[in-house]
């Protein structure tokens, strides 16, 4: 049988540049689609806000209560956060009420209650709009 024969080639090269540029494509279209789209929030600010809440009151790794006044402010650009630090039957908060469907994390810290104690604590951050 002859090299020409009748029936339809592509080149090697052809092939693959064309099946990556369809992926491509695809793949462009499914990111642009899905950002447009309704859809759950972002539930990832959480766990971001209570890290930098964290090395706001706790820069040395012990947190300090006289630190959480107006520790809020450390929270991300564009939504409100509430910072609540809790240690036995004591409690500092900084921060609007939080509502029912905030995206809240927590957790447990050493806290100095007096110059030379420090007792197990939790850091609470709730983040929403």
């Amino acid at each position: 049988m002859s090299r020409s024969s009748g029936r339809g080639q592509t080149e090697p090269l052809a092939a693959i540049v064309a099946v990556a540029t369809v992926g491509v494509g695809l793949s462009l279209y499914a990111g642009v689609l899905d950002a447009t789209l309704p859809g759950e929030r972002d539930r990832s600010t959480a766990p971001a806000a209570l890290e930098r809440v964290d090395h706001e009151i706790a820069p040395a790794g012990v947190a300090r209560p006289e630190r959480v006044p107006g520790s809020h402010e450390a929270g991300p650009a564009g939504y409100r956060t509430n910072v609540t630090l809790a240690v036995g039957g004591r409690r500092w908060s900084s921060g609007p009420t939080v509502p029912p469907d905030a995206d809240e994390t927590e957790e447990r810290l050493g806290v100095r209650v007096s110059p030379a104690t420090v007792e197990p604590g939790r850091l609470r951050v709730a983040v929403w709009r």
